[in-house]
């Protein structure tokens, strides 16, 4: 019986053009998605004791226009992940409910939720901020000690607010932008 050498039978041939085909495509929407990431600022302004203004501002790419919807998180500033292993830790609830940084989104304003780490999702046109109410963090209720006060102060004193940006819009991939913003240092008097 003859054996055929050389080329590949036709049906392999097209799915390995298909295949090609979407990677191809598929690099490509990557691409521009990467390229029109939504670039914001943000920044601590009116600070009057524990509370201030969080500023933020959605700079660019004009070709987006708006986008549809923003989340807007404040998450753990050191980086520790806290987890309830050791007996006696508190339970994980408690621990996830606490606000690990600086600041967080004062209670009852912009739709923030009772542990002051999220507002209410908004839309926002390129071009255009918004400003959120927010206070410093408290330690934990648990943290019953005397120097209660400084002990926050030393923590947070030269720690960012850290940011998550979840970014949708219509027809594209959710955009995840992190963000830190830059805080004074705090006064352990205020605690």
């Amino acid at each position: 019986m003859p054996r055929t050498v050389g080329r590949p039978a036709a049906g392999g041939e097209g799915h390995s053009s298909a295949d090609s085909a979407e990677d191809v495509a598929r690099i490509e929407r990557e691409r521009w998605h990467s390229d029109h990431a939504p670039v914001s600022t943000a920044k601590l302004e009116s600070q009057q004791g524990d509370r201030a203004t969080l500023d933020l501002q959605f700079v660019s790419p004009f070709s987006l226009q708006r986008l549809d919807r923003i989340e807007l998180a404040i998450v753990r500033s050191d980086d520790l992940q806290r987890t309830a292993q050791l007996a006696g830790s508190r339970p994980q609830e408690e621990l996830d409910a606490q606000a690990w940084g600086p600041y967080r989104f004062a209670a009852g304003a912009d739709g923030a939720d009772t542990n002051g780490q999220t507002v209410r999702p908004f839309g926002l046109a390129v071009g255009r901020g918004r400003p959120f109410a927010v206070e410093r963090t408290r330690p934990p209720h648990w943290q019953e000690c005397n120097d209660r006060g400084q002990r926050g102060s030393d923590q947070w004193s030269r720690t960012p607010i850290r940011l998550v940006i979840r970014c949708h819009k219509e027809e594209f991939e959710p955009w995840v932008v992190p963000y830190d913003v830059e805080v004074s240092p705090f006064d352990p008097q205020l605690f």
